[in-house]
């Protein structure tokens, strides 16, 4: 096969973004020259890489093949550079993303604890949804994600091979509210009470729920803001145009003017935080990252 690194990198992005279109936006190219090079890339591997599907573009079974060669081929790569360029051997990076709820408080802290036990791993992060944290940890543009998931905690794909996951904590769900507000006061609210509550929510899809919203409120929820950013919506909450649902870790980020309470009349709404990676050995700094992430969890 005559496969060139711009090729191997198009595939990896392509496997990432899942779509043609977001690949190009990606890679700073056109979409027809990251269709060039996926055509190119099948017909110098003889076989179909490709599954174009009416929600996007998934890899075959002989493309993820190919991915997986890609990953060593294109690290060996990088490492080349940076020997070459100079770089510090002594250097170990590792790529960490993470899910929203877990950027403001448990990504500070770890980085904080990790700068002082193992000065010599920089870390890079990036925040994003589950699925596309999945795929970036598929494509290999990622070490670890730290992610959330809830009862009975099923696999986050169907893909294989499976992701190796450690449970490093539990955070119970509680609600934000102003106060000054209906809720002023209160270390708790009855269920009952916040069916008529007006909601900030992050705008969620089939695929990616995402918080704002009790979990199993009665009824149709009144949502009066919609935002995906965290400190947008509890500066809303502060300013007492509504209430939303958050993790309890992030109590220690809370602006002025917001208070949590727990939720009565309901089960407890517990969501597990998990560190992903591909299967495999890792690396003593992908380990170490792990730990300081547990260990400030």
């Amino acid at each position: 096969m005559d496969i060139s690194s711009t090729g191997l990198r198009v595939l990896r992005q392509i496997a990432e973004s899942g779509s043609f279109t977001a690949a190009a936006a990606k890679l700073g190219y056109t979409q027809s020259a990251v269709s060039r090079q996926a055509a190119a890339l099948e017909h110098s591997a003889g076989t179909t890489l490709f599954e174009r599907r009416p929600d996007g573009v998934r890899l075959t079974p002989a493309g993820l093949t190919l991915l997986r060669h890609a990953h060593t081929i294109l690290a060996s790569l990088t490492a080349a550079e940076r020997e070459l360029t100079g770089a510090d051997p002594r250097t170990q990076l590792v790529r960490l993303g993470a899910v929203l709820s877990a950027g403001s408080v448990m990504l500070p802290a770890a980085l904080t604890h990790l700068a002082q036990a193992d000065p010599q791993i920089t870390v890079t992060t990036r925040e994003g949804t589950t699925p596309s944290l999945l795929r970036a940890l598929r494509a290999g543009s990622l070490d670890l994600a730290v992610l959330t998931s809830r009862p009975p905690h099923r696999p986050f794909d169907s893909e294989s091979p499976r992701l190796h996951l450690e449970a490093v904590a539990d955070a119970e769900l509680v609600v934000a509210v102003s106060s000054t507000g209906d809720f002023a006061g209160r270390s708790t609210v009855h269920l009952a009470d916040l069916v008529d509550a007006a909601w900030i929510a992050t705008p969620s899809s089939t695929s990616e729920p995402l918080l704002g919203v009790w979990p199993g409120l009665p009824g149709r929820p009144r949502v009066v803001h919609s935002a995906r950013d965290w400190l947008t919506k509890l500066h809303l909450v502060a300013g007492g145009f509504g209430v939303t649902t958050v993790p309890s870790r992030l109590s220690p980020v809370l602006p002025p003017g917001v208070n949590l309470v727990r939720v009565e009349g309901a089960p407890p709404e517990i969501r597990r935080v998990l560190v992903a990676r591909l299967p495999g050995h890792p690396t003593p700094a992908v380990i170490a990252v792990t730990r300081a992430i547990a260990s400030t969890a």
